[in-house]
Formats: structure tokens, C-alpha cells, sequence
């Protein structure tokens, strides 16, 4: 039987549908799993994605052709039912059912177990082949109960704001920063976002998705604010002249990598939060076996450990190449506004 999905120059394609997930290079039509930059490209000529995603599609990629499916609906095309489901990694964020004469196939895109606030939990669904991203996809990798760094979070900010220091933490501004709103006590003091930050605040919140009121710089006339505040700020704001507004700061940076070192020690900040929008190691497997697939393929990540781990569990594992990047490795933001 012929693969239902195969990689080629221009992304994974799904061979009977005649239709791309995810594709790198300008396609007819795309079906996006989400709106990170290494999955949603511009210069497609038609886009399908998850309602709850398409402020943020349009945000970032600007008037491109969207069509959208709520989470669970199916459309047909040249014979495929298509269908998204929730994968818990961000705002609209989706995993894609394709079903072709009996066969099922998911691709995963990325994903979190963990539920939060911001998005529609991950929805374990049943196939016969998953494709499974494998960024923290080393037994290293675990994560703590996210309620614990949100408390973290705001011991730092609370301590530093008794010192009257700003509390500047990095993060990506689509997805993690939100997440982080969500989750800390905004209490403590006045909450002010970067230029690449607030625009997707506004689509979070337009989506329906409840977040404390945030500033700009800008905004904030009164320097005594400044000391007592909590800044969002993507990485690349560290070496931009906009930092230096908050005079003597404490910074921090929140990701996965954290856990590193090594990470830590290269990104020279004072704090690091270990908190990723990607499942860990034992999420991983979790989510794999609820699948019930027999075939699992591996993308973007540690992906000959992933496979060699599965094979030696009794699953048929392979890997797909990709030019998936991993957007917690690399600045996405980095032609945001300074403001």
C-alpha cells in the first residue's frame, strides 16, 4: 500500500489529497497545523487551519486565502476526509486527521500534554500511522507541574520588585509569553509587553481567551512603575536599545532549554524558567501509545533516539526529514517593532 503521506522538496505531502501539511516552499494548498514561523509560511495559494488560529494566521502571514474547520469537523478533498484536532501547543493549534479508504494518518505538528489556559487541550486520536514531532525528545527531558514556575515566576518578580528592579523575562512571543500571562499574579505590579508581544495578545483576547491587562513602554510615564513591573520581551530585545529604558534590571528566560546548563550559561540571564509549550520525554511516549498506532514517524527533534526507542518497544518507526526548525531554539521575532 502506497504511504498516505511522503516528504518532498516542498514539505510533507499527502499523496491522494494532492495538498501539503506544513510546506516550506510555496504550495497550492496548505493544511497549517499552527502559526509558528517554521509552519506557517507565507506564499500559498490556499490555507486550511483550526478556527481558534486564524487572528493569529492572519497577525503574523497577513491577507493570505484562509479557510477554517472548528475542531472535530471534517471536510473532503479528492477523496481524503480531513479533519483538526486540538494538539495543545498554542492558540489554534492542530493536529491533522487524514483518512483515505480505511487508512488513517495523523500528523501531530507540535504538541504539549500539559493543559493550560491559552488553548484547547492536546485530544489523543487513534490511527493507524502517527507523525510525531520529537523536540524534548530525550528521557532528560521532564518537566515540572507549570503552577510551580508560574510560582517561581512570581517569587522573582515579587522579590524584585521589593528592590524596585524591573523583572525583564524572555520569551517567544507567540505562545509562551501569553501562557505566562496567564499563569502569573498580576498583582504584584504593572505588566508591560514588547512591540512583538502585544499585537498577539490582542488576537489571544479576541479569541476569547482571558489574559491581564498589559502595557507598552510607551505607556508608562511614571519611572517608579517601571521599577515594580514584569517585561515580556522576545530574546532578541536583549541587545536593542529598548532594553536599556528599564535602567537596573533583573532578567530571566523561560523555555524548555532551560533545563540545560549549558543553555542557561550562553543565554547570560539571571534566572531561568524551565516552562516549554512541547511535550517532554514521558509526554511524548504517553501520547504516542493513546494513539494506538503500529507505524510512528518522526520529525523535527531527537529523532534517531525517538525511533530507536520505539523499535525496541514493538512499533513499526521511521523518520521523515523536514525543515521544521524549533522555534524555542531560534528568535522568531526578530523583525518585530521595538516599542
Amino acid at each position: 500500500m502506497q504511504d498516505m503521506v511522503v516528504t518532498r522538496r516542498e514539505g510533507l505531502y499527502c499523496v491522494p489529497g494532492g495538498f501539503y501539511i506544513d510546506p516550506w516552499r510555496p504550495v497550492d494548498r496548505a493544511v497549517i497545523t499552527h502559526a509558528h514561523a517554521d509552519h506557517a509560511r507565507i506564499g500559498h495559494g490556499r490555507y486550511l487551519a483550526a478556527a481558534p488560529g486564524a487572528g493569529v494566521l492572519k497577525s503574523r502571514l497577513g491577507d493570505i486565502n484562509l479557510d477554517t474547520l472548528p475542531y472535530g469537523e471534517s471536510v473532503v478533498h479528492n477523496g481524503v476526509t480531513i479533519s483538526l484536532h486540538p494538539a495543545g501547543h498554542v492558540l489554534g493549534s492542530a493536529q491533522v486527521r487524514l483518512e483515505h479508504r480505511g487508512e488513517v494518518w495523523v500528523a501531530s505538528g507540535d504538541y504539549k500534554v500539559e493543559a493550560d489556559a491559552t488553548c484547547a487541550p492536546f485530544e489523543p486520536v487513534r490511527c493507524h500511522t502517527f507523525i510525531t514531532e520529537s523536540t524534548f525528545g530525550l528521557p532528560i527531558y521532564q518537566w515540572r507541574p507549570q503552577d510551580d514556575v508560574y510560582t517561581d515566576i512570581n517569587d522573582w518578580w515579587r522579590r524584585n520588585a521589593a528592590d524596585e528592579r524591573a523583572s525583564v523575562l524572555y520569551c517567544y512571543a507567540f505562545g509562551k509569553a501569553q501562557r505566562i500571562l496567564s499563569g502569573i499574579d498580576p498583582t504584584i505590579g504593572p505588566i508591560i509587553c514588547h512591540g512583538a508581544v502585544e499585537p498577539l495578545n490582542r488576537a489571544y483576547r479576541e479569541a476569547g481567551v482571558p489574559l491581564p491587562p498589559t502595557r507598552m513602554v510607551t505607556d508608562v510615564a511614571d519611572k517608579a512603575e517601571l521599577r515594580r513591573a514584569l517585561v515580556l520581551a522576545p530574546p532578541s530585545a536583549g541587545a536593542s536599545p529598548w532594553i536599556k529604558r528599564f535602567g537596573d534590571y533583573s532578567d530571566g528566560f523561560a523555555s524548555g532549554w532551560m533545563l540545560l546548563r549549558g543553555a542557561r550559561r550562553r543565554r547570560s540571564v539571571d534566572r531561568g524558567f524551565v516552562l516549554s509549550d512541547h511535550a517532554d520525554w514521558p509526554r511524548l511516549m504517553r501520547a504516542i501509545k493513546s494513539t494506538e498506532a503500529q507505524r510512528v514517524i518522526v520529525t523535527h527533534g531527537q529523532i534517531a533516539v525517538m525511533v530507536r526507542w520505539l523499535q525496541q518497544n514493538g512499533l513499526e518507526a521511521g523518520a521523515f526529514s523536514t525543515e521544521y526548525g524549533v522555534e524555542e531554539d531560534v528568535d522568531m521575532e526578530t523583525k518585530a517593532p521595538h516599542a
